[in-house]
């Protein structure tokens, strides 16, 4: 639709009540002619003429006062069932997601069943930390005899070899701040299914069998291995051949910061510049959930972990896919962990797509010529769990192109074109995108103040149990600051134009702002640009389409009906998305740690969120004859909700078993001993250290356990390296099996050592930080460090500090200790054991 003729009715009504000589009325017979010209419809063709502004209600050119608008209880009304049915849809999907019903137990076919009893059997011998004899031992025994049974039970067509290897090694790596890792004799059970004749190529799955400290470890990682093992016997049992090998990795140390995975993937990653793997898992999987946004997300350090696929991509430059359970992170790494808490329909969802695809690969000429299929990244994502589009990204970027140059030439005719020049389309469109982000950045200020105010006063997470408190808090805080500041501009700067006219710039206007990030993400190669592709080719395309009916008929229920059906794909993947944003997010911010105040993060996200989600419905504040009601009842459930979050009614924390959400709490029985440059004990001390995993500290816990309050704080000892505590790793909030401190004195440098490649890495803050950990039998740890000294200090030349984490066997244990957890409320997870620092001046 071309605008000039709107433009010269907008501006005949902003002049109406000045005088008509002058330079004004020399204009007003162009506008008129202009006002009179036939304009073409996008949609259904034809042309019509203008109506001038008095000549009717429907008219572009009619003004505020004129008595047009659209019903304002209409409008928010139908825009929040729009919304809710949306996300009903959502729910929907993800229920579908999980195979209600399915079959199992075909010949031939993944049995969930079988796959559920190696998952008891496995949880069954509890935590299994690297080193216990519960992980090097009993877990190992039953895989090694699981693996014997499916070897008598298989086609003579196959051939089964088994490894159990114990290596030994190190390597350096920049993950969570950079350290240097030392394993030892620590266990992989390596189990090789080929052809009878053998085979040159071979693909590899993997899992790991061992688990965190006092956590069962269900879905991190047993159920993994639990799957492997039913691939593993249904493969084997096939009556079809393989053309190439299927390597079965089961490892023993990946909770020791991705350790075992080194020796030798749960869709969300796939290797860089092997497409091929996405394509195996779109035509393989039959049940795919897949998305490149997950897989650009993770990889660009937003999210406080990694998996092993890191290692096979870092160090042995593999392709692969990653594969991963997403939903209910509450219970990660805790005692809720357990095999009654995975749904055996999910479990065989799992199966049924790790079978094809290791199936699909492994009879398929794509593994042996691999490096013909690399062409480049690929954009791919699930519709909604049905499906899975796929296309390389150079495709992506054409298209997405083309589109912006659809959006150059919408937009262009409006601010561009010569036969315009009198009207006022182009300073009110550039207005219009100034109050746009005005709204959007005071939107992000409120809940940003909200957010402080309530972190500050000792309610922050009140949202953790109850995630609906954040929509009602700083969800309604965002949309209404958005509403208040366009219904400012709406009373106070488009006095006199027409309501439509402002819809149709203020659409115009968030059309431009997704093609700039359209365009931003394209030039940036993001695979994830296709969203922004979606936010801006289907309203494009409603907006031509409805326009007719909105220009004769005016922003009646037909003109909405449409609009919102025309919005309908945009609007669902996007809550689709925010669906998978949250799920993930919500409990990572109840474990991470003490410094980023997680209400802040939660905040922010909701305030992006609203102003997505707002964009094509800012048009309807300025179709709608007012917006008071809609902007009090925001404002009341925002205030209401505020008033019950600072009163403390919502508990962030729960016990319920349907729905445990608890809070983390390490307890460390820590011995620590100082020795001087003499080598004689200058200080020794002991106690129990104590480190909440959230930002709400101890405050909760303080009521129930009144000593542990903030004047037991632990101080830092400045001259000690990581201020003389047995951290687990360089980011002061995780745990250890041993870890080895080195800090360098002034005048004095950490040249090389026997670890890793021989070049020291030092972590975030400066020290030299060593991780270690071994299995039964370890060998003494045997190594040397070099430093080069300027000149000699009275002080020593270099600190060397070691601290030890037992976590299995009596050792683990205290008196002090488990008297200390005994007395900690149902609702927290405190996680204990013993261990001893020990420093040493050189």
């Amino acid at each position: 639709m071309e605008w000039g003729s709107e433009s010269g009715a907008v501006r005949r009504h902003r002049i109406g009540g000045e005088r008509r000589d002058g330079p004004a009325a020399a204009q007003q017979p162009e506008r008129e002619a202009l006002a009179q010209e036939p304009l073409a419809d996008a949609c259904g063709g034809g042309a019509r003429t203008r109506k001038r502004s008095g000549e009717g209600s429907g008219g572009g050119g009619a003004s505020r006062g004129a008595g047009t608008g659209l019903s304002e209880a209409r409008a928010a009304l139908g825009l929040a069932l729009y919304l809710l049915a949306l996300r009903a849809l959502v729910q929907l999907s993800l229920q579908q997601l999980v195979l209600r019903g399915a079959a199992v137990g075909r010949q031939g076919e993944f049995d969930a069943l079988h796959a559920r009893d190696y998952l008891e059997h496995i949880t069954s011998i509890g935590p299994r930390t690297t080193g216990s004899p519960e992980n090097e031992i009993l877990t190992v025994h039953y895989l090694l005899e699981q693996i014997k049974l499916i070897e008598v039970q298989s086609n003579s067509l196959h051939k089964i070899s088994v490894d159990v290897q114990r290596p030994t090694g190190s390597f350096s790596i920049d993950f969570l701040g950079g350290f240097t890792s030392y394993y030892d004799n620590i266990t992989n059970v390596v189990v090789k299914l080929e052809p009878r004749d053998g085979a040159q190529h071979a693909v590899l799955a993997n899992c790991h069998f061992d688990s965190v400290a006092n956590s069962p470890g269900a879905s991190d990682d047993a159920v993994s291995c639990s799957v492997m093992l039913e691939v593993l016997r249904v493969l084997s049992t096939s009556s079809e051949a393989l053309y190439h090998a299927v390597i079965f990795l089961f490892n023993g140390a990946e909770e020791n910061v991705l350790q075992i995975s080194l020796i030798l993937s749960s869709c969300f990653i796939s290797g860089p510049e092997n497409p091929w793997l996405v394509q195996a898992y779109v035509s393989a999987a039959k049940h795919p959930f897949a998305s490149v946004v997950a897989q650009e997300v993770f990889q660009s350090g937003i999210i406080p972990s990694d998996t092993d696929f890191r290692i096979y991509r870092d160090f042995g430059n593999i392709p692969g896919i990653d594969l991963a359970f997403i939903e209910n992170g509450y219970i990660y790494h805790t005692k809720y962990d357990t095999a009654d808490r995975i749904l055996t329909d999910s479990i065989q969802r799992a199966g049924d797509n790790i079978l094809a695809v290791l199936k699909y690969l492994a009879t398929s000429d794509m593994l042996a010529s691999s490096s013909k299929y690399q062409h480049g990244n690929m954009v791919f994502f699930d519709v909604l769990g049905l499906f899975v589009i796929a296309y390389p990204s150079r495709v992506g970027s054409i298209i997405n192109y083309m589109v912006v140059m659809a959006v150059v030439l919408y937009l262009g005719r409006k601010l561009l074109h010569p036969k315009y020049k009198t009207a006022a389309y182009t300073k009110d469109f550039f207005c219009g995108l100034g109050i746009t982000l005005i709204s959007w950045f005071t939107s992000l200020v409120t809940v940003l103040i909200i957010a402080v105010f309530v972190s500050l006063i000792g309610q922050s997470l009140s949202w953790y149990n109850h995630f609906y408190v954040s929509v009602c808090l700083y969800g309604t805080a965002a949309v209404a600051k958005i509403i208040f500041i366009h219904t400012l501009a709406k009373r106070f700067y488009y006095v006199n134009a027409s309501g439509q006219y402002l819809g149709e710039v203020f659409f115009d206007v968030s059309l431009f702002v997704h093609c700039g990030f359209l365009t931003a993400l394209t030039y940036r190669g993001l695979c994830s640009a296709f969203i922004s592709t979606v936010w801006v080719a289907f309203p494009m395309l409603t907006k031509l389409c409805v326009q007719k009916d909105l220009k004769q008929h005016g922003a009646g229920g037909k003109f909405i009906a449409f609009y919102l059906l025309g919005m309908f794909i945009p609007y669902l993947y996007a809550l689709y998305l925010i669906w998978a944003v949250f799920e993930m997010f919500t409990p990572i911010l109840g474990r991470s740690g003490s410094e980023i105040p997680p209400d802040v993060v939660l905040a922010s996200i909701l305030a992006v969120c609203t102003m997505i989600l707002s964009s094509y419905f800012i048009n309807f504040i300025y179709l709608a004859k007012s917006t008071k009601r809609t902007m009090l009842s925001l404002t009341l459930v925002c205030t209401v909700t505020f008033l019950l979050v600072c009163s403390g009614t919502f508990f962030p924390y729960s016990s319920n078993p349907a729905s445990p959400k608890p809070k983390r709490v390490f307890l460390q029985h820590i011995t620590r001993t100082f020795h001087g440059l003499d080598g004689n004990v200058v200080k020794r001390d002991s106690g129990v250290w104590i480190n909440g995993f959230d930002y709400t500290g101890m405050s909760h816990i303080t009521p129930h356990v009144p000593e542990i309050n903030d004047t037991v704080r632990a101080d830092c000892e400045e001259s000690a390296p990581l201020c003389g505590f047995p951290w687990y790793l360089p980011v002061h909030f995780l745990i250890s099996h041993m870890s080895f401190y080195v800090r360098t004195h002034k005048g004095a440098t950490l040249s090389q050592w026997s670890l890793g490649n021989g070049t020291p890495v030092t972590s975030k803050g400066g020290d030299y930080f060593v991780f270690y950990s071994h299995g039964l039998q370890a060998s003494a740890w045997h190594f040397w460090i070099e430093v080069q000294v300027l000149e000699e200090q009275p002080e020593g030349v270099v600190t060397v500090a070691i601290a030890a984490h037992y976590f299995s066997g009596e050792d683990k244990r205290s008196s002090q200790l488990d008297a200390l957890r005994e007395r900690f409320p149902d609702w927290t997870f405190p996680s204990a054991w013993v261990c001893t620092y020990n420093l040493f001046v050189f």
